[in-house]
């Protein structure tokens, strides 16, 4: 028999002309699982009958709790103490944060009295219930509660039962070794644990005597774990089925997607492997957790006001091609996000092709390019041309067909977002011509470069002021009296950033403006130095110069743009 709660959400499903849900959906779903149960709500959230935050929170309302989402919620270290990991798994609840003494802990069911009074005599003080699904809070407890060594101890106990039968089997036998439960459930702890440490990338690395596994976190590559060289096999095997690979071909390099459920959300991976001395070295790029973060704008890339303003109205022309320049990780493409997310209206027809599609946006029409049947860039730029299109972002520039097709449309009318690799925003309208662009056409067709790069963040939690010496301030600053006496930062280091001193990235960046004088430089055929100087006179400043800027604002190092933009200086 329904109680006062749920006949509370039924009414607030039903309410409205139309009703949110059709009154044939809320009768099939009631007779299947039960009216106004929490088995309905998953049901309508899964097969879409509502969105899941409309839902989510309606029913949080009907029994007189927030609705939170773990997957998306920073979850403090000193919450996940206040309750044992098997304890979380068992009363289905996860703490998020500790605020005033009081720990919210998001539950299934946050409305069951005793259930709350039990939680908190675990927490040891009072607790604030909030709702969260069922199998948003078994994700979250598998991310958040992953640890190294609980990896360890799953990796020992399947070498002691499997290390003698691994080695030499078939292919149909190394199929069946990876769809086994031990396997898989290491995979998922990597995969978890490197969800919990913020990692870009998983290295699974084979030596001559064993495998290590590392992670990219904040730009750093950290070795997380080393395992017997026997289990490689079996891990690369697991991945590889998850990418849809071959598991069979171990001597060419391979590439595939992997897209996992995590709550009602999805995290997504590119797979790489290629063969090495020792077996094959698989890295497994984390792209992204749709639905888990809000999109990115420009205002939270912190991008320096002198940049942002004249960068701003480039994003604004009808027309014309605005790169981003960077080397593989620095950023490029959720800068271009941040633009899209900017210009996304309903008057406006944007389409994107990418290779792959990392960032899922509303209201844009993207595409991913699949070169196996022909689907390239330059033929999607070919065939966007004939969609009408108001924006056009190129994941990237990569040939002179493509190249050639993006100058034609910015000069028909046509804004187009592009990224390129170069070293330098300059660099960027020579590297068009020595792809094959006639000068004519890149001359009248670019109107601005922004060349980015990211350096790691100063730890907010153990953040502490010093003074550089006198001979590193004159190394980077022309007048070395203006700073020397304006305290630097940097991390000393604290659990929170594992003892890095960093946590986060900030991008520092440059930007050409594309003025007449450039214009006939580039017709000319003239040398990129002296692109540079006509640059200058409409503000340009070198990459180092924005990220000694930032240095200045106290957020990140020296050390971090010396590392990431010595191409750039200039003396």
């Amino acid at each position: 028999m329904p109680n006062a709660a749920n006949n509370r959400f039924l009414d607030l499903i039903s309410a409205g002309m139309p009703p949110l849900v059709a009154p044939e959906v809320v009768d099939q779903l009631g007779e299947a699982h039960g009216r106004g149960t929490l088995a309905m709500l998953e049901a309508l959230v899964t097969e879409k009958h509502l969105p899941k935050d409309q839902a989510c929170t309606l029913w949080g309302n009907s029994i007189g709790k927030a609705y939170v989402d773990p997957i998306a919620s920073l979850i403090s270290d000193e919450a996940l103490e206040k309750i044992p990991h098997e304890i979380a798994i068992k009363t289905r609840a996860i703490p998020i944060y500790v605020l005033d003494g009081v720990v919210t802990v998001a539950m299934a069911e946050p409305e069951n009295a005793d259930l709350v009074r039990r939680v908190g005599h675990i927490v040891l003080g009072p607790i604030s219930p909030v709702f969260a699904l069922p199998v948003e809070i078994a994700d979250a407890i598998a991310v958040h509660y992953s640890t190294e060594k609980g990896i360890e101890d799953s990796l020992n106990e399947f070498a002691k039962n499997h290390s003698l039968t691994i080695a030499n089997l078939s292919p149909e036998a190394l199929h069946d070794l990876g769809e086994s439960t031990g396997v898989i459930q290491i995979v998922d702890a990597v995969i978890h644990f490197a969800l919990r440490e913020r990692a870009t990338d998983i290295h699974v690395e084979p030596h001559e005597a064993h495998t290590r596994i590392r992670f990219r976190v904040d730009g750093f590559l950290r070795e997380v774990l080393t395992f017997a060289k026997v289990l490689h096999n079996a891990i690369v095997t697991r991945i590889k089925i998850l990418a849809d690979l071959d598991i069979s071909e171990s001597r060419l390099p391979q590439d595939g997607r992997i897209t996992l459920p995590l709550g009602t959300n999805k995290a997504n991976f590119r797979i790489s492997t290629i063969p090495s001395q020792y077996g094959e070295k698989v890295v497994i790029r984390v792209l992204n957790i749709t639905g888990k973060k809000e999109p990115l704008t420009i205002e939270k890339i912190l991008m320096s006001q002198t940049i942002l303003r004249p960068f701003r109205r480039l994003i604004q022309s009808p027309n014309g091609i605005v790169f981003v320049t960077g080397p593989t990780g620095s950023g490029k493409t959720t800068t271009l996000y941040a633009v899209l997310h900017e210009l996304n209206n309903a008057g406006l027809n944007i389409s994107t092709i990418e290779d792959p599609i990392e960032i899922q946006m509303a209201g844009v029409n993207q595409t991913q390019v699949k070169s196996d049947i022909g689907l390239d860039f330059a033929a999607m730029l070919r065939a966007l041309l004939r969609q009408d299109p108001d924006v056009m972002l190129v994941g990237e520039i990569r040939d002179a067909e493509t190249a050639k097709i993006a100058t034609e449309a910015a000069l028909t009318g046509h804004l187009v977002l592009a990224t390129l690799h170069t070293n330098s925003a300059p660099q960027a309208v020579l590297r068009l011509m020595e792809m094959g662009v006639a000068p004519y056409m890149v001359a009248p067709s670019v109107i601005g470069v922004l060349a980015q790069r990211l350096a790691a963040r100063i730890c907010e939690k153990c953040k502490e002021a010093y003074f550089p010496p006198r001979d590193v301030l004159q190394r980077y600053f022309h007048d070395e009296g203006l700073v020397e006496n304006i305290p630097f930062y940097r991390g000393r280091g604290c659990p929170y950033c594992r003892g890095t001193g960093y946590r986060g990235r900030v991008a520092f960046h440059e930007l050409v403006l594309v003025t007449e004088e450039i214009r006939a430089h580039i017709s000319n055929s003239r040398p990129v130095s002296e692109i540079v100087a006509a640059a200058r006179k409409v503000g340009y400043q070198p990459l180092r110069y924005d990220g000694l800027k930032k240095v200045l604002l106290g957020l990140t190092t020296i050390e971090q743009i010396e590392e990431n933009s010595s191409f750039e200086w200039e003396a």
